[in-house]
């Protein structure tokens, strides 16, 4: 959905817009995971197929995939990503079950699909729903977290919410931990080698001002075209995340979400 023209130039409008589309429409899509999803569940039977149009292996247990089934994250990523008209590749990092990995891989437009997911339970969530879709000739799925160091470390896993697994060491934050890889820079650079124009997903929880940092250090950086990254002002400064970008030459800065969680689109002129 997008705001009517007169939105644009009418901040008033273009509040309550927002309001409409992430406050009601969004808290509607959540309710409506939550009262079906025990019905869904109960009726057993296998692949299920989401709001986005793309099948996932039964996961009803876990709140992310139940947000994936009901549509509950909106269009707004799934249209950019379908919307493509030129050759790219997408790089889904922090890509869990595999939702936007597979929402590009319905475009022929994208070539290529590198996709990171360091949690191994939701990694073999992930191959698995890539299988089921047919896109897995072209996509490349890395059992790695990117941070500011190489190495092994432990991210806190949430029970019932893979979407919520961080590296971030926020406080309050429940769940079992899990050992996994890291990758910095220098190994990160050649895992997106190619020549095609990069579209980059960020969903980190928390770390991706340290994400997009160690991105900016790769050669790769230079083809990267669009840049959709997740902010919660809790926890990240937006205005620094978006000084660093400015510095790598992107220009232009779109906000998809209200309150104080929310998406940005970084892109160059």
């Amino acid at each position: 959905m997008r705001l009517p023209h007169f939105a644009k130039d009418n901040p008033h409008v273009a509040r309550l817009m927002d309001f409409w589309r992430y406050g009601v429409i969004k808290t509607a899509r959540k309710l409506k995971a939550a009262a079906l999803s025990p019905v869904m569940a109960a009726r057993g039977g296998g692949v299920v197929r989401s709001a986005y149009g793309v099948l996932m292996v039964p996961n009803w247990q876990d709140t992310t995939f139940r947000y994936c089934i009901f549509g509950t994250y909106g269009r707004d990523l799934a249209d950019l990503l379908l919307r493509q008209a030129d050759d790219f590749a997408f790089v889904d990092i922090g890509a869990n079950q595999g939702l936007y990995s597979l929402i590009a891989a319905q475009n022929p437009q994208c070539r290529r699909i590198i996709a990171f997911e360091p949690v191994p339970a939701t990694h073999e969530r992930l191959a698995a729903n890539v299988a089921l879709n047919g896109g897995a000739d072209r996509t490349v799925l890395h059992q790695l977290a990117i941070a500011a160091t190489s190495g092994e470390v432990e991210i806190s896993v949430a029970a019932g919410h893979t979407g919520t697994a961080t590296l971030a060491g926020r406080e309050g934050k429940s769940g079992g931990g899990v050992i996994i890889r890291t990758i910095d820079a220098p190994l990160v650079d050649p895992l997106l080698a190619d020549e095609l124009p990069l579209f980059v997903k960020i969903d980190v929880e928390g770390l991706e001002a340290v994400v997009i940092e160690e991105l900016t250090k790769t050669e790769a950086f230079a083809r990267i075209a669009a840049i959709f990254y997740e902010v919660d002002d809790r926890w990240a400064s937006a205005a620094e995340i978006e000084r660093g970008l400015r510095a790598g030459g992107f220009t232009r800065f779109a906000k998809y979400g209200r309150g104080h969680h929310y998406d940005v689109l970084a892109t160059r002129s």
